[in-house]
Order: C-alpha cells, then structure tokens, then sequence
C-alpha cells in the first residue's frame, strides 16, 4: 500500500450513492432509494479510501448509540484489492465504533477474518427468492384482524424498538417514506400484532422489516405487501432476508415456495443483543442492521 497517496476521510452525503453503487455491483441488490435512509442513521459514519482523489474502498460503521454500531458497505474495487487499502478503511470504521458492541452481516466465508478482529458468529441470515403473480396475493385473514398503511406515530416506533439494539427512530421513519416503498400494519383491537416493509431494489422488491407475533400475521402481511407492488396483470420477483434461527420465518418463506439464494454471517463482538427472533420474520437491510 503506497500509504503517501492513500487517504480516508469520511463521505459526503452524495457518496452514500456510490457505496450503494458497489454495492450493487458486487450483486448484493441495495434498495434503488436507500442512500438517503442509510445516511440518516449516521451522517459520521460512513468512511471511503482515496488514491489520489479517487475512490478505490468504502465501509459504513453506524453508531447507532454510544453502547451498539453496526458495520457494512466493505468494499475495495477489484483492481486494488489485497494491497492493504480495505484493511486500513476497516481499521478506521472500528476504531469510530470504539468501545460499542459491533454488529456485521458478513459472507460465509469471511467468518475467520471477522473472528480476527473480536467478532462472533450468533446465527446466519438467509436471503429468500420468490417469483409473485396477483393470484398469490390472497392469504385469507382473521376478521378481528385489520392491515393498514394508516398508523400512529407513537404506536409503530414502540412496537418497532424491542427489534433492534439501540433507538433509530429516524431512520426507521425515512425507511417506510422512502420512494417505492410500501408500509403495512397488522392490528387487532387497536393493538399492533405486526408490521413491514416493501420497497424497490435494483432487481424486484425486498421485504423488510417484517415483525409479527405469529406466522399467521407475518404471512397476511407478506401478501398484502406484495399486493401492494403488483399490477393485476404481473409478477414480481421478492425477496426476504430471514433469521434461520426463527424455524417459522424460515418455514413460511418455504410455504410461499420461495428458495434460498444468499446467506450471511450475523457477528457481534460483544454479547449477542437480547432480541426478539422468534417473532422477526424479515431483516430491515443487511448493510446496517
């Protein structure tokens, strides 16, 4: 590494686009209008190497709070890869995370190298395919049950925040307005029994969030959702990013007959965060949690 003309600074906010761009290119299919949502989670945290002025690595370390920060977007173009470029971005992003407990969602194969720097392996994170005409789209509902696009402020950041280590009520409000994106309720006797997302990618549409109570509410939201993008005479490609250590998430992306393309590595380098698995059904985004 030719450390005279190599410099890290952290990004500006239309470089978010360009980590999103790569990110793409590597085949990991990113949101079309996540940039603005993940920039948001933390302006600061987002790091790029440059060689004269030209981007060759990018990481994002978000510092979700002073205790919890999650790490993604590590990329080195292919052409610079192995010289230590990435090594010295990584080394940055960590040591902006200081002292929290870091979470990743890493290839499989990059488990060694992660464990290398303090990280531990809590459970894998499967991504699900599926191929969704308008006909798949009629999941009969218990009539004391009601999905809307229509809730409460107050109501969906509370119910949202159990999920996830640390507040991110702001990035959860622009992930749900987002363009192309859908959000739905489950509720029943004003009480909300489920919630997810649906938004637009650079190949079909991801859902995610999804939490439910039950498989059957995760599954009533998951038709209506992809009700929600497809036109009575189409089909949509979807996919769903499930913890594998909830059996029914996994059991009810299999019923939808969807297949597995992608897994990830879910690493901590602290104590794995008490959270409620059993009833997430749906990864908000493998990039940053």
């Amino acid at each position: 590494m030719s450390k005279e003309n190599y410099r890290i600074r952290t990004m500006k906010k239309d470089e978010v686009e360009l980590a999103v761009s790569w990110a793409a290119s590597e085949g990991w299919n990113p949101g079309t209008y996540d940039a603005q949502s993940y920039y948001l989670a933390d302006p600061n945290g987002f790091f790029i190497g440059l060689i004269d002025e030209e981007p060759v690595a990018v990481i994002s370390a978000i510092k979700y709070s002073a205790a919890f920060g999650f790490i993604g977007f590590y990329i080195v173009k292919p052409e610079f890869r192995g010289k230590g470029y990435g090594y010295a971005l990584w080394q940055a992003a960590m040591a902006y995370l200081n002292s929290c407990n870091v979470g990743l969602d890493g290839v499989v194969d990059q488990q060694d190298n992660y464990r290398k720097s303090g990280f531990e392996l809590a459970y894998r994170n499967i991504r699900y395919e599926g191929q969704f005409a308008a006909s798949d789209c009629l999941e009969a509902m218990p009539s004391s049950m009601l999905i809307s696009s229509e809730f409460d402020l107050q109501h969906i950041q509370d119910f949202e925040r159990p999920y996830f280590p640390a507040n991110r009520d702001g990035f959860n409000s622009q992930w749900r307005m987002q363009a192309n994106a859908h959000a739905l309720t489950i509720s029943s006797e004003n009480k909300i029994k489920g919630y997810g997302v649906i938004r637009a990618c650079q190949s079909g549409y991801k859902i995610g969030p999804l939490y439910a109570e039950d498989t059957q509410c995760a599954k009533a939201l998951v038709t209506a959702l992809i009700a929600e993008i497809i036109a009575d005479d189409g089909c949509e490609k979807v996919y769903l990013d499930v913890p594998e250590c909830n059996q029914n998430a996994v059991d009810l992306a299999e019923s939808l007959g969807m297949t597995v393309v992608f897994e990830t590595a879910r690493m901590y380098t602290k104590e794995m965060p008490s959270l409620p698995l059993n009833r997430t059904f749906g990864v908000a985004s493998f990039e940053i949690g």
